[in-house]
């Protein structure tokens, strides 16, 4: 016959056995917080690349699909009206006046836009044969001034003549 044999000790963990478990628990706490914290900044980083990115290309685009005697002019907010006009004058993110590159600048969630229209020769659209549209993104990231930059060329689809 087998005889099983129980012991009726109510006996619960000590207070140093307590304490080390709060101390394992609190460590892994505190190293999933860092672990969330360092992913936040991370996304937010590339959040913020990613919205420069787009901002650049969504003004290079705008720039290609503008009919050709409108390339000066940005209607940013789409309402069909004209909210910018690039100028050659040195201001607005313009970097010297009189140079045949017309710029205009737009901020936005903290990112600024530049975008240039540079001719092929002097004298303004109708007597350029093509243009070279550059849009730049700036940002600041942890790691200092960052920036997005993105150019083409665009040939002047009326154009005809020996340049």
């Amino acid at each position: 016959m087998i005889t099983l044999r129980f012991h009726d000790r109510d006996t619960g963990a000590t207070f140093s056995e307590v304490l080390v478990a709060m101390a394992l628990t609190s460590m892994g706490v505190l190293g999933a917080m860092g672990a969330f914290l360092a992913a936040d900044k991370s996304l937010g980083r590339d959040a913020l690349a990613t919205r420069a990115l787009a901002m650049a290309e969504s003004r290079l685009e705008a720039k290609r699909a503008a009919s050709w005697n409108q390339l000066l002019l940005d209607d940013l907010d789409h309402d069909g009206l004209s909210d910018v006009t690039m100028h050659d004058d040195g201001t607005g993110g313009d970097r010297t006046a009189g140079d045949g590159i017309y710029s205009a600048i737009w901020e936005q969630q903290g990112v600024t836009v530049i975008w240039t229209v540079a001719f092929s020769h002097g004298g303004g659209l109708g007597s350029s044969g093509a243009v070279v549209i550059e849009s730049r993104s700036v940002y600041h990231a942890s790691t200092g001034e960052r920036e997005v930059r993105l150019a083409t060329l665009r040939a002047n689809p009326t154009f005809i003549g020996p340049h």
